[in-house]
């Protein structure tokens, strides 16, 4: 199969290399029109009872992380100068296109009582700025008494306010909301300069754009940075700039086509998807070393160029495309998972690490057959001192060391098991961020002032129309949403039952005493008929009451305080309340939002990634053991590649390293990639056994000496490559380069070492002549002989005569035999 397909690549390369070009400018087509992805909501599955129940929730009372948050704590603020700049910042915050509200402290109003039409009508407090402190005390002390809304916007204690900022539902989920949002950080920047008072920036939409936009920002960073560190390798590594700039033509390809598949899918770049171009890269790279190592060796060995190109094919061909397929199978597995992000992040790279295959084993040999034969210099990197002495001392440690590299190994895996045990998983909404940036410092700013900005959501369910207006209904929810603000991470609620309270308050003059419930049903009765007139002109029954009453809202903000905490929250504190408030009552209560579904999409995440994990170990499994169909072989194959995954458990354990979904997509990746160095080892020393009458040390030594350099080389374009995500804003991305590095790193080491050594140690080498597994067709010169090269001939190549004096286009049947 494979010296057919060496045939018909290089009898019709320029037919191939124009298809692949058509299908580039066709893809390249689609890919103009890829788009960032702005619905961070896509980690729990549509079908969880949870997320039907949060969809249910937005229908009927709307989005809840829709609020952007401005934050200020300095005592200027309180004077004339400032507070009327403040009314002005409040006043163009209302004019922002999509921006649907704006509740400030100048912004707050008073309930009058009108009892000639029984109604209450709107009085804004802050009608003009007055021009001395004495006149503005009053006004503010007056704004304070409208406990409805200096209770969530005011500060008491230190004087800190907060702006809200309620956008448009239809701009959350797309590109409008980063324009929205950077007119609202504009008009706060110019409200500094022009008064010397820093503001504070936070909410989910905020956040949200802040990551959008800085995802964006590191595509192409990323993308430029791992051409430019690939490059810079394969350049030392070859001493030729032609093995640097064709590799590079094949990753700009396959990345076009990433793109355009992405828009063929139907798919957004996400977070995930975002890091496929610069993977594309780190991880494509291998194969152009492999290839052009491999023709290097062939034409040293008989110097004519095209014979060594069809070699290549057909002697690499097969173990590239099964290391590809077991890379791709890292990302493959995500397809098993119920999480939209990451089976898009799973398709879009499997399909182009496959596509990368497809690209390279046409290009490299199609190029490299019209380029002039390599040089005495360009091949000097295959008798590199430095690296054949490092070869040959693995090889003494390998036949000498081997108690030795058992004890070391040993040792590690049993520190990685004990360091696993400190592993925890924990999760937060604002992730991946460092510490010291601004969005994290002003979030503290928030949770400590106003316990955080994050949204959380309770259901009342009455089960009976108007049933929310039941005084008794009314003071037993009140008892649980003074429970709920009793609790540190919890902000005041706000439902139906402060709308009551503010107008009992209005009722009796705007006395912060009557800030309550009615006392008894009379009050309440009168109460309503202001009340009912009221609703119709506030709309505050569409946003916290349904159309039948039956229904209400507790709206309140929460503390970042991570998934570990969230869940002893809810589940401890506030889930046994509302058991033992709600007992014996006719209401049913429920959490929801958009914070406690983030946490428990982060867990769908990682369970989800777990799965991913062993089904990656089942499918790479199988495929050695139908390569190699050799049971020993899979077992000891597998060894040398669990241990650096269980050393970098380990790390994260003993340096706190949290589980999250950024880094527990680490192991399946890692284990895919890793598995390649041993399916590279164990093919050529499977071959080298036939070749040396089944004699196992010296199979060991020239397989270690003839593969080894591939695999440092690839390991160490790996290496580097993921290392670049470390200058990452994203602490996951971060996580993401350091322990993939560091886990490639450490399986190379585990291929070239300890695979050896235990292949010395439990391999006796006895093979049967007379069966071939499908492994055999790798590197082997048994399956194939000579008159198969003269298959290529003039007959078959429709070569153009080259110009006068130009180098290697000529080809001769001299040439090829």
């Amino acid at each position: 199969m494979w010296t057919q397909l060496s045939h018909i690549i290089i009898k019709y390369r320029l037919q191939l290399v124009i298809l692949l070009g058509v299908i580039t400018l066709v893809l390249g087509f689609f890919a103009k029109d890829v788009e960032m992805s702005y619905d961070f909501s896509k980690t729990v599955p549509v079908s969880d009872p949870d997320m039907v129940y949060f969809q249910q929730f937005k229908e009927t009372f709307g989005e809840d992380g829709n609020v952007v948050a401005l934050g200020i704590q300095d005592d200027r603020i309180y004077t004339p100068e400032n507070f009327t700049k403040l009314k002005t910042l409040v006043d163009e915050l209302h004019d922002v296109e999509f921006v649907n509200d704006v509740l400030s402290l100048p912004g707050i109003i008073q309930l009058r009582k009108n009892e000639e039409e029984t109604k209450f009508e709107v009085e804004v407090i802050f009608k003009k700025i007055p021009d001395n402190q004495h006149d503005l005390d009053s006004l503010i002390q007056l704004a304070k008494n409208q406990k409805f809304f200096s209770d969530r916007l005011l500060n008491e204690e230190n004087g800190a306010m907060m702006i809200l900022v309620s956008l448009d539902k239809q701009i959350i989920n797309s590109s409008r909301r980063l324009e929205v949002t950077q007119q609202i950080i504009d008009l706060g920047e110019n409200f500094e300069k022009d008064s010397g008072i820093d503001l504070r920036f936070a909410g989910l939409p905020f956040v949200r754009s802040v990551v959008s936009g800085r995802v964006a920002n590191e595509l192409k960073i990323f993308l430029l940075l791992s051409v430019l560190v690939t490059g810079l390798i394969m350049l030392l590594f070859f001493r030729s700039w032609d093995a640097v700039v064709f590799p590079m033509i094949i990753i700009a390809v396959v990345v076009v086509w990433v793109m355009g598949t992405i828009v063929l899918f139907g798919y957004k770049i996400t977070i995930l998807t975002g890091l496929i171009p610069p993977l594309i890269v780190v991880i494509g790279i291998p194969n152009s070393v492999y290839l052009l190592n491999k023709y290097h060796q062939e034409f040293q060995l008989h110097g004519n160029k095209i014979k060594a190109i069809s070699r290549i094919i057909r002697k690499i061909g097969l173990v590239t495309l099964v290391t590809n397929f077991t890379t791709a199978i890292g990302f493959l597995v995500l397809l098993a998972t119920d999480i939209t992000i990451l089976r898009e992040f799973g398709i879009i790279a499997g399909i182009n690490i496959m596509a990368t295959f497809c690209v390279s084993i046409i290009l490299i040999p199609a190029v490299f057959s019209w380029m002039p034969s390599p040089t005495p210099k360009q091949m000097r990197h295959l008798k590199f001192k430095g690296l054949d002495s490092a070869l040959g001392f693995l090889d003494i440690v390998v036949h000498r060391y081997r108690p030795m590299v058992y004890a070391v190994s040993g040792a590690v895996l049993i520190l990685s098991v004990v360091g696993m045990f400190k592993l925890r998983a924990v999760s937060y909404v604002v992730d991946d961020l460092p510490e010291d940036s601004p969005i994290k410092i002003d979030l503290a700013f928030f949770e400590e002032n106003f316990s955080g900005v994050m949204p959380l959501e309770v259901v009342v369910d009455t089960h009976k129309r108007r049933g929310v207006i039941d005084l008794k209904k009314l003071k037993v929810i009140d008892e649980f949403e003074q429970f709920l603000s009793s609790q540190d991470a919890i902000s005041q609620p706000l439902s139906l039952v402060s709308f009551v309270k503010g107008t009992r308050q209005a009722f009796y003059n705007n006395n912060p005493e009557r800030y309550d419930l009615p006392t008894n049903n009379r009050e309440r009765s009168f109460l309503l008929r202001y009340l009912d007139k009221e609703a119709d002109s506030t709309g505050l029954f569409t946003a916290f009451v349904d159309s039948s009453m039956q229904k209400m809202r507790i709206s309140m903000q929460v503390a970042d305080i991570g998934s570990t905490e969230m869940d002893k929250l809810l589940n401890e504190v506030v889930y046994p309340k509302i058991d033992t408030l709600f007992e014996g009552t006719d209401m049913d209560v429920k959490v929801t939002g958009t914070t406690p579904l983030f946490i428990k999409g982060n867990k769908f995440l990682i369970d989800n990634l777990r799965l991913s994990l062993f089904l990656a170990f089942i499918a790479i499994a199988l495929i050695m053991g139908i390569l190699f169909a050799n049971a020993r072989m899979i077992l000891i194959s597998m060894i040398p590649n669990m241990i650096p995954l269980l050393l970098t458990a380990g790390l994260m354990g003993y340096f706190h390293i949290p589980l999250k979904p950024s880094t527990a997509l680490i192991f399946s990746i890692a284990f895919g990639i890793s598995v390649d160095d041993s399916i590279h080892f164990l093919a050529k020393y499977r071959q080298e056994l036939f070749a040396n009458d089944f004699f196992v040390p010296y199979a060991i030594s020239k397989s270690l000496r003839e593969t080894g350099a591939s695999m440092m080389y690839t390991s160490i374009i790996l290496f580097f490559g993921f290392v670049i995500f470390t200058f990452s804003d994203f602490g996951g991305t971060v996580a993401l380069g350091i322990l993939t590095s560091t886990t490639l790193l450490v399986a190379m080491v585990t291929n070239l070492i300890l695979l050896p050594s235990l292949l010395m140690t439990f391999d006796d080498g006895k093979r049967k002549r007379n069966f071939h597994p499908i492994i055999e067709q790798y590197d082997s010169d048994e399956f194939y002989t000579e008159g198969e090269d003269e298959e290529i001939d003039l007959q078959q190549l429709k070569v153009k005569p080259a110009d006068e004096g130009e180098e290697g286009s000529n080809i001769n049947e001299d040439q090829v035999k």
